[in-house]
């Protein structure tokens, strides 16, 4: 199972089959665009659902394409000034939580689309007490477009994205040339967009996309300074998917 492009949601966020939350009232309702993720139907249990309550209005927002419009203000909802980087498709938080507690000087914004995936993020941060994540659940290209000002972030992260494998899908994958170009225009000069996928296809099309934005310079983390940490936990979905034979690209670019 992979993620979904505009999403970016994490393979790892496992797929639910009981009765639906409200991802398909959201999809009628026209927030989240159909056509760039696939159908999924998840329920919170009692004690996830109290989390969320807890925990959402503070840590979280919900993102609307046409009528949320304003500039999120990154340094007012985190409390200060530090380097920001927008995580899409958080899946199940494993990734997210990892990173941020080891870079406690960089706060993270994770978009996902799926509220059962948000909420064990949740979990996780409030056993770690993670202080430097907030969540917005929604579409990535909506954030990007609507929510993430100019210039302002230090890094983008899309790990396994949805490669929708069939040439028919290819233009819902999240990773095309106008997605890659809002990205470069949201990143500070010498940001960094990390990029990585288990699917060789679709790894030549990232590396493709992304070596065509003049904005963007590909760099070898092992021999250039990144502003971030380009270092991942390995998850059980990677692990999987290397034992399945599957070899998993990284993809550094780094904004001019």
């Amino acid at each position: 199972m992979h993620a979904h492009p505009g999403l970016g949601v994490n393979p790892d966020t496992p797929v639910e089959s009981g009765t639906g939350f409200d991802e398909q009232d959201d999809s009628r309702r026209g927030y989240l665009p159909a056509t760039s993720f696939r159908s999924r139907r998840s329920a919170l249990s009692p004690a996830q659902r109290e989390l969320w309550e807890r925990l959402w209005p503070q840590l979280g927002r919900q993102a609307r394409s046409e009528s949320d419009t304003a500039p999120l203000d990154a340094g007012a909802w985190f409390g200060r000034q530090a380097p920001l980087v927008l995580e899409i498709g958080c899946g199940n938080g494993a990734s997210t939580l990892a990173m941020a507690q080891a870079e406690p000087d960089v706060d993270v914004i994770a978009v996902e689309i799926y509220r059962r995936g948000l909420a064990q993020l949740l979990a996780g941060i409030d056993s770690a007490g993670v202080p430097n994540i907030r969540l917005i659940r929604g579409n990535a290209v909506d954030v990007l477009q609507h929510l993430i000002p100019s210039e302002s972030l230090t890094g983008v992260r899309v790990f396994f994205p949805d490669p929708w494998p069939k040439a028919r899908h290819h233009k819902r994958r999240l990773l095309q040339p106008a997605t890659i170009a809002m990205i470069a225009d949201r990143l500070l000069p010498g940001g960094v967009l990390h990029a990585a996928t288990d699917h060789s296809g679709y790894a030549e099309h990232i590396a493709e996309v992304g070596d065509a934005e003049p904005r963007f310079v590909r760099v070898d983390p092992h021999t250039e300074a990144v502003p971030i940490s380009v270092v991942r936990p390995v998850t059980k979905y990677e692990t999987k998917a290397r034992h399945e034979g599957r070899d998993v690209t990284e993809l550094i670019w780094k904004r001019r």
